[in-house]
């Protein structure tokens, strides 16, 4: 059984996400606070009711509500209004499967007639209605959302309600992260170890830890220690006084047997060892888990242990269902681009939504400028290192700082390839310029990028003068000869000498412009470019 779907709303970052997965593979990359981490965890969420291995109503609060949302419903009530409070809601689409029969139904947003589950969190006016009322009444004094008066509705698709111990799919979340410390670290693999025990191995486990908690009383020393505490009876109570270790439930063996590697506790050593150590742990259990949510594999990791990491996880990902994230492009070409699921906080694309040769070029391309493209803040596509070198020196200029500082990424590609990144742009809606040479011909120019007139997020910059071709010649016509003689260390007389040493050397003469501390007087389409 895998998952298909997966709708999200007002899930921390997310307003509304509709995502769709394949039974196999699926690598989601993004930039920063697109919310991908979120997505792991919404899926994680709905599929076991919990919320960082608490169950979700011990882990309520406002800040797992999007912010957005919550700004909108207070705004409304200042001016009046009676909104309803934002609500989150998770719904999981499951492929259809014999085994999910009893998960089926049309209990969705969708009306869909298939298994899945639902998990929604809002206002539980059953119980609280009043409570409510009184509370937005105060309208001027509400700053956020009332968690204390929600509840949490968990159900399949056939609007039966679920349990821990009816959920159909069991995920395994691996999050490295979430090792801050040393006990976070061993709390975490010791979960993933109790998970997969069999309940001979935990009550095997549990009898031992309580044996060992008996010997303890037979020690000698301590049989001494409670000797001469027995002799003060009377006087610190009138009952016997003794030290023993705890035998509650709180004391269990999971609370205190502390995980190691080469008999050191395992949250003494390096973070990219537990990292690995968390991944392996779970990628192993084969029959405890039917879907693993990796999130950022590559943290902590150096590039050997990285490229052992992953080749670990897909030789053992095989028959599961993985859902991984990452900022990495080693890990995107390692495991295969043709799995990757570029998502934009909304939506998601895949090389098989594309056109049958976009998607042909971006399988042969290594996958490192698609994955720049889609973690740019703003990407602007160049027509080779020589435009990118001046294009970068164009934006020191405007900005005081180079692109990068500013989260926007100079890509250089060959013209053929525009349309290709430009496909993927505008299905997510990413900001991208892009940087071209007229080559004589405006009109055939503008007719081949037509397609992208009026899209609010890609701009197509170019010169009008037509008398000016490329880049070189818009140079030179609009800089002073004395700019380039310093530039280039040389003495030209004229501009044609000039013109013709910059075709000539084109790569030597854009790093010198680049590296100039003189300023360059820049073609009207690359400032454009460049704002």
């Amino acid at each position: 059984m895998t998952i298909s779907r997966v709708i999200i709303e007002n899930y921390r970052c997310l307003r509304k996400t509709d995502l769709q997965f394949s039974d196999g593979l699926n690598i989601l990359i993004g930039d920063n606070e697109t919310g991908k981490s979120s997505v792991l965890e919404a899926i994680n969420l709905c599929l076991t009711g919990q919320i960082r291995r608490r169950d979700a109503s011990y882990e309520l609060h406002p800040y797992l509500f999007n912010k957005q949302a919550i700004d909108d419903y207070v705004a409304a009530l200042r001016k009046g209004l009676k909104p309803a409070p934002p609500k989150i809601l998770i719904e999981i689409y499951f492929n259809d499967s014999p085994d999910l029969a009893e998960a089926k139904g049309t209990n969705n947003s969708l009306n869909l007639d298939c298994p899945g589950l639902k998990i929604s969190i809002g206002l539980d006016e059953e119980h609280f209605s009043e409570e409510y009322a009184a509370y937005i009444e105060h309208k001027d004094r509400v700053s956020t959302i009332p968690v204390e008066y929600f509840k949490i509705d968990w159900f399949n698709f056939a609007h039966d309600p679920v349990s821990t111990r009816s959920k159909p799919l069991r995920p395994a979340l691996i999050d490295p992260s979430s090792l801050t410390n040393a006990y976070a670290a061993n709390r975490y693999v010791l979960d993933l170890a109790r998970d997969f025990l069999n309940r001979k191995q935990k009550a095997d486990l549990a009898l031992s830890f309580r044996h060992l908690r008996e010997v303890f009383q037979e020690d000698d020393s301590v049989r001494s220690i409670n000797d001469q505490l027995l002799e003060h009876k009377g006087e610190i109570s009138d009952r016997s006084l003794s030290v023993a270790l705890d035998l509650s439930a709180k004391t269990s063996w999971e609370r205190n047997v502390t995980p190691h590697l080469d008999d050191i506790p395992l949250g003494l050593v390096g973070k990219g060892e537990q990292t690995a150590i968390k991944i392996k742990l779970a990628l192993a259990a084969n029959d405890a888990c039917d879907l693993l949510l990796i999130e950022e594999p590559e943290t902590h990791q150096s590039h050997g242990n990285l490229c052992r990491l992953i080749e670990y996880i897909s030789d053992r990902s095989n028959h599961k269902q993985l859902i991984l994230t990452t900022h990495s492009s080693f890990v995107l070409n390692k495991l295969g681009i043709d799995a990757a699921i570029m998502f934009n906080g909304r939506t998601g694309l895949r090389l098989n939504n594309l056109s049958e040769s976009t998607r042909d070029y971006f399988m042969k391309l290594p996958g490192h400028d698609t994955l720049r493209m889609v973690l740019a803040k703003k990407s602007i596509l160049v027509e080779g290192p020589s435009d990118e070198l001046i294009v970068q020196k164009a934006y020191r200029q405007s900005h005081g700082k180079s692109a990068l500082a500013d989260g926007v990424e100079i890509i250089s590609v060959r013209s053929l390839a525009f349309k290709r990144f430009l496909e993927i742009a505008a299905k997510l809606q990413l900001a991208v310029s892009v940087v071209t040479d007229n080559d004589g011909n405006v009109e055939a120019l503008k007719n081949k990028y037509s397609e992208y007139n009026g899209n609010p997020t890609i701009r197509i910059c170019f010169s009008e003068n037509e008398k000016l071709r490329t880049l070189e010649p818009q140079l030179v016509d609009i800089n002073d000869i004395e700019i380039f003689n310093a530039a280039l260390k040389r003495n030209f007389e004229n501009k044609q000498q000039i013109l013709k040493y910059l075709i000539s050397n084109k790569a030597d003469a854009a790093l010198a412009l680049f590296e100039t501390e003189q300023a360059l007087t820049l073609p009207t389409y690359i400032a454009d470019a460049v704002q």
